[in-house]
């Protein structure tokens, strides 16, 4: 049986830091940054590689920043 994993990506420069994302991950791989983007906003990045591309992220995000990958590992 073929197994999925996910993977996102996020538009730092667009993202505002408004943390629903990181509250919306069932896996916990999403975290705010010490970091900042241009107009001074923390923004999300991914901490792990536990996605399970559920999307839950991207469908929260209301400026969609985050963009949600599928592959499908053989075994």
């Amino acid at each position: 049986m073929s197994k999925i994993i996910g993977a996102i990506e996020v538009n730092k420069d667009r993202c505002k830091g408004c943390a629903l994302c990181a509250a919306a991950c069932p896996k916990g791989v999403i975290a705010m940054s010490k970091k900042v983007n241009a107009c001074g906003y923390p923004y999300a990045e991914a901490i792990n590689d536990s996605c399970i591309g559920c999307a839950s992220c991207g469908i929260v995000c209301p400026d969609g920043c985050i963009t949600v990958y599928k592959k499908k590992l053989e075994d």
